[in-house]
């Protein structure tokens, strides 16, 4: 299946330590590789997959990086980087279930 200008959104809510991290960090990538365009939100304990390596990599493959900020400040984590990531809330989350192809939530 071609997925060229096709749009996925993966929302990730667990912490580092979660199994869904590695699963999110792996449909994204093959996605990417297909062509798709990429919405990763992070939201609840994903916040702090923002430090990984590994998301910060997709970001520069093209993937759009929505953080929660509300998730940010409960977990004390600086706002930073706004020019590769966008710091927002579920209003933007919303806009982007309905504006893609598919959707993953991965919690």
């Amino acid at each position: 299946m071609d997925l060229a200008k096709k749009k996925l959104g993966v929302l990730l809510s667990t912490g580092r330590e979660h199994p869904n991290l590695e699963t999110a960090v792996g449909l994204s990538s093959a996605a990417l590789d297909r062509g798709a365009d990429l919405y990763l939100y992070l939201i609840d304990d994903g916040v702090t997959a923002l430090d990984d390596a590994r998301v910060r990599a997709l970001s520069e493959r093209g993937a759009k990086l929505f953080v929660c900020a509300y998730g940010c400040q409960k977990r004390r984590i600086p706002l930073r980087d706004a020019d590769t990531v966008t710091y927002c809330g579920l209003v933007v989350l919303t806009d982007l279930i309905n504006a893609t192809d598919r959707f993953i939530a991965l919690n």
